[in-house]
């Protein structure tokens, strides 16, 4: 067995194990999105030209896999939190494989549906919510630069993989192409997660109590039952709705709008770089804002991006620059999402937490290709279309509001769990107190 690095204290991570699980997680997650995500829509137009299914029962049973990976979350996130991330993202990557087999495999519509199920259990493991859990857990106060780092870095998943992907495919087929990514999946992802996520898993969030010594206010279930996580739920399902809708329809929009398909190919790729650049600033807006005013802030600025998109005609200097501004928005919102339940209730029960917000917005992202292209055909176009997305980025800000529990003083002592990067008042706090900061 791999020795364990000692550290001074006990159930931490050494400075080197906490360099090596982030590179890890890094090279993990450009792998695990660009094979079971960012694959699909390359070789989607080739797997119905082939086996002659429509495209929309193509990507319904891509989107059945991203439901059933929210579901599966909500059970993996209290096994994350329970026995840490190396036996739950090792058992996932192991899985990966075989599920992209069966979908290459796949002779008949139903056998390609039960695939992407399969697919979708590996997802629960080993996309962001899990790799979030384990840097916010392992990394603590210094968990918005780690995952910064791991959302950057990550983000070039698709940039790596989409043209792999195409590459393969104009020599392979789509068949022979999806069991190359399954070569690429197995041979990186289960190594890397058994034996770079080795370590000790803290038992608790290092500036928290236990349960019982801080009280019930700061147990799982009572803040699950919080009026601040049932609004921070909406919100953030209805945030990521939006930009992944966005994303999805931005091209025909522009395309509406006069720009050629390479133009806006180009603009949804300049949004990309906006997104890096939103995701760079994050720990500086962190640190500026209060945790209530950075989630209103961020979901008003993609309101406004979004908006800008629905309501300019042109020119294409001002519609790319408005691609930038929504990328930048979709960008910190990552970051927002994954560091939401740190800065509110700690990282004690991330893992459980997390899987509960991040269900429903994983069932939006499912959503959004569907619902965008429907929209467009009932509202006569895309500008309405984008006018609406606006609108529910608006709501989502509005919820935004009261998401933050309220201090109080309590004969408990009950530490808040903040970041070092969002300096937060010494009262304590319960899971039904709003923020007034």
């Amino acid at each position: 067995m791999p020795p364990v690095e000692t550290t001074a204290t006990p159930g931490t991570l050494s400075p080197g194990g906490l360099r090596r699980v982030l590179v890890v997680l890094c090279v993990t997650e450009i792998v695990s999105w660009g094979v079971l995500y960012y694959a699909f829509p390359v070789l989607a137009p080739a797997i119905a030209a082939d086996t002659g299914w429509s495209i929309s029962m193509i990507t319904a049973g891509f989107s059945t896999g991203l439901v059933i990976s929210a579901l599966v979350g909500i059970p993996a996130g209290r096994w994350l939190d329970r026995i840490g991330p190396r036996p739950v993202m090792t058992a996932s990557s192991i899985l990966g494989p075989p599920a992209v087999v069966g979908i290459a495999w796949a002779p008949t519509l139903p056998l390609f549906f039960a695939a992407w199920v399969l697919a979708g259990i590996a997802m629960a493991g080993t996309l962001y919510p899990p790799a979030f859990a384990a840097l916010t857990r392992w990394w603590g106060p210094r968990r918005v630069r780690a995952l910064t780092a791991l959302t950057l870095l990550a983000g070039l998943a698709s940039t790596i993989f989409a043209p792999l992907t195409a590459g393969l495919l104009g020599g392979l087929g789509w068949r022979n192409t999806y069991l190359v990514l399954a070569g690429v999946l197995a041979v990186i992802t289960v190594p890397a997660h058994l034996f770079g996520l080795r370590g000790p898993w803290p038992d608790h969030d290092p500036t928290a109590e236990s349960d019982q010594a801080a009280g019930s206010a700061h147990a799982p279930r009572e803040i699950v039952r919080s009026r601040a996580f049932w609004l921070l739920v909406p919100a953030i399902a209805l945030g990521t709705f939006s930009a992944f809708a966005v994303v999805v329809n931005q091209v025909p929009l522009l395309i509406e709008r006069g720009l050629s398909t390479t133009e806006a190919a180009w603009a949804l790729g300049l949004g990309g770089l906006g997104q890096v650049l939103g995701r760079l600033g994050y720990g500086r807006l962190a640190a500026a804002l209060s945790v209530r005013m950075r989630a209103v802030v961020i979901l008003a600025l993609s309101t406004v991006a979004t908006l800008l998109l629905g309501l300019l005609p042109g020119p294409e200097v001002l519609l790319v620059a408005a691609a930038m501004l929504a990328g930048a928005a979709r960008g910190v919102f990552t970051l927002l999402q994954a560091t939401a339940i740190s800065d509110r209730w700690g990282s004690a029960h991330y893992g459980r937490l997390n899987g509960l917000l991040s269900a429903p917005a994983m069932i939006a992202t499912a959503l959004a290709p569907w619902a965008g292209a429907a929209l467009a055909v009932a509202l006569g176009g895309y500008p309405a279309v984008f006018v609406l997305l606006a609108a529910i980025a608006a709501l989502a800000a509005l919820l935004a509001i009261g998401t933050v529990p309220r201090p109080i003083s309590t004969d408990d002592t009950v530490p808040r769990h903040a970041d070092v990067s969002s300096p937060q008042p010494t009262t304590t706090t319960g899971p039904d107190e709003v923020d007034h900061r």
